[in-house]
C-alpha cells in the first residue's frame, strides 16, 4: 500500500498548491471591473513583454489577417470518409458478435486473443494512422474503440488467470493503472485532445479505486479528487488543451461540491449542508463571472446554487415564525439578479417567490371563508412579481 500513500501525497500536495489560485478565483481577483483598472492591465502587459506605444500603433492599425475560407469538400472526400467509418463499424460489430455468440464455447486462450489480442491490434493500427496523419477522421474512433478493447482485455486476462479471485478493487486499480500508462505514453507522442481525456479518465478512476482501497470515506475522496482536478483544469486552460478545461471544471466542482454536502450533511444536518452548498455553488459562479471565464458554467452554477439554497432555507423556516423571512430573502436575490445579470438565478428566484406565495396563502387561508380572497390577492400578487421580473429582465 506503499504506492497508494505516495498517491495520497501528491494529491494533497496539488491540492494544497491550487489552494490559492481557487480563492483567488472566488474573490474575483482577476477581474477588470472599470476603465482604470484595466488600462492599468495593459500598461503593466506592455511593461512586462517591453512593449512600446509605436509597436501598439502598428497593431492597432494593421489590418486584420482574415481567415482562410475552408475548402468546400469534395464528394469524393465525404464517401470515402463515410465509407471508412462504416467499414470500422462493421468490423467492430462482427468482432462483437462473434465474441458474444461463442464466449461459452471458448477456452481462456481464447477469450483473450479476442478481446485484449483485438485491442493491441487495433493499437497497432491507431499508432500507424497517428503516424502517418493520412486519416486524421478515424483517429477519435480509434482512440474510443483501442480503450475500450484494451480495457476490457485486461479484466478479461485476470479473471481467467484469477478465476477465484473475488477483489474486483484490486483487478480495477491493475486496469486502471496499466490503462493510465497507456494512454499516457500515447500522449507523449502525440499530443492529441482526446488522448488527454482518456488518460484523465482512467487515471481519475485508478485513484478514485486506490484511495477506496484504503478504505477512505467517500466523501473524502471526492474532496480530495475534486481539488485534484481542479489542479488539472486550471492548467489545461493555459495548454493547447484549454477545450477540456470547461469539462473538468464541471467534473470537478461537482465532485467537490458532493463531497462537501455529504460530509457537512453526516457531521451536521442535511439542510444546513444543503445551504451551505448551495452559497459555495453560487459563490464558485460569482467568481467564474467576474473573472469573466467559463459563461456556461456561471448560468449552471447559479441555477443548482439557487436551487439548493432555496430549498433548505424553505425547510429551515418553514412552520416557523420566521416564515416570512424567506419572502423578504428571495425579494432581495431579485436585487442581485439585477447586479448580476443571471437569468438562471431569475427564474430560479421567480419560481421560489411564487411557490412560497402559494404554500403561504394554502397553509394559513385554506380553510377559512377568506380564502377566495386570498386567491384574488395571489393573482394579484402574481401580476406584481411578474411585472417585477419584466422590469428587471429588461435591465439586464
Amino acid at each position: 500500500m506503499i504506492w497508494l500513500l505516495i498517491l495520497i501525497a501528491v494529491i494533497a500536495i496539488g491540492g494544497f498548491w491550487f489552494a490559492a489560485p481557487l480563492m483567488a478565483m472566488a474573490a474575483a481577483s482577476k477581474a477588470i471591473p472599470d476603465k482604470p483598472a484595466a488600462l492599468q492591465r495593459i500598461a503593466g502587459l506592455m511593461q512586462e513583454h517591453q512593449i512600446s506605444l509605436d509597436e501598439v500603433a502598428v497593431a492597432l492599425n494593421s489590418p486584420a489577417v482574415a481567415a482562410p475560407a475552408l475548402p468546400a469538400r469534395a464528394a469524393s472526400d465525404i464517401a470515402k470518409t463515410l465509407f471508412s467509418y462504416l467499414g470500422a463499424i462493421f468490423i467492430l460489430a462482427g468482432i462483437s458478435t462473434y465474441i458474444g455468440m461463442f464466449w461459452d464455447s471458448m477456452g481462456s486462450a481464447m477469450r483473450i486473443l479476442v478481446t485484449l489480442g483485438v485491442g493491441y491490434v487495433l493499437l497497432v493500427v491507431l499508432v500507424a494512422a497517428l503516424h502517418e496523419k493520412k486519416y486524421p477522421r478515424l483517429e477519435a474512433p480509434l482512440v474510443i474503440a483501442t480503450a475500450f478493447m484494451l480495457t476490457s482485455g485486461w479484466f478479461v486476462l485476470i479473471h481467467e488467470l484469477f478465476p477465484a479471485g473475488d477483489n474486483w478493487r484490486k483487478a480495477a486499480a491493475a486496469v486502471f493503472g496499466l490503462m493510465t500508462l497507456h494512454q499516457a505514453a500515447l500522449l507523449y507522442r502525440y499530443r492529441l485532445t482526446l488522448l488527454v481525456l482518456t488518460a484523465l479518465f482512467f487515471a481519475y478512476s485508478f485513484m478514485q479505486v486506490g484511495l477506496d482501497l484504503l478504505d477512505l470515506p467517500g466523501d473524502v475522496i471526492a474532496i480530495t479528487l475534486g481539488i485534484s482536478l481542479f489542479v488539472v483544469a486550471t492548467e489545461l486552460n493555459n495548454s493547447r488543451f484549454r477545450v477540456l478545461a470547461e469539462l473538468a471544471l464541471l467534473i470537478a466542482a461537482v465532485w467537490l461540491n458532493a463531497g462537501l454536502f455529504d460530509r457537512m450533511a453526516t457531521l451536521t444536518d442535511p439542510n444546513l449542508a444543503a445551504l451551505v452548498t448551495g452559497l459555495c455553488l453560487m459563490s464558485t459562479a460569482f467568481g467564474l463571472q467576474r473573472a469573466q471565464q467559463f459563461h456556461r458554467l456561471n448560468g449552471l452554477g447559479y441555477f443548482a446554487g439557487s436551487l439548493m439554497l432555496y430549498a433548505a432555507l424553505f425547510d429551515q423556516v418553514r412552520g416557523t415564525q420566521f416564515e416570512l423571512l424567506y419572502l423578504a430573502a428571495t425579494a432581495a436575490m431579485l436585487y442581485a439578479c439585477v447586479q448580476l445579470q443571471s437569468r438562471a438565478l431569475l427564474l430560479t428566484t421567480v419560481l421560489a417567490m411564487l411557490g412560497f406565495i402559494g404554500y403561504f396563502g394554502a397553509q394559513h387561508f385554506a380553510d377559512s371563508l377568506g380564502w377566495p380572497i386570498t386567491l384574488v390577492l395571489m393573482g394579484v400578487a402574481f401580476f406584481g412579481v411578474s411585472a417585477l421580473a419584466m422590469k428587471v429582465r429588461r435591465q439586464m
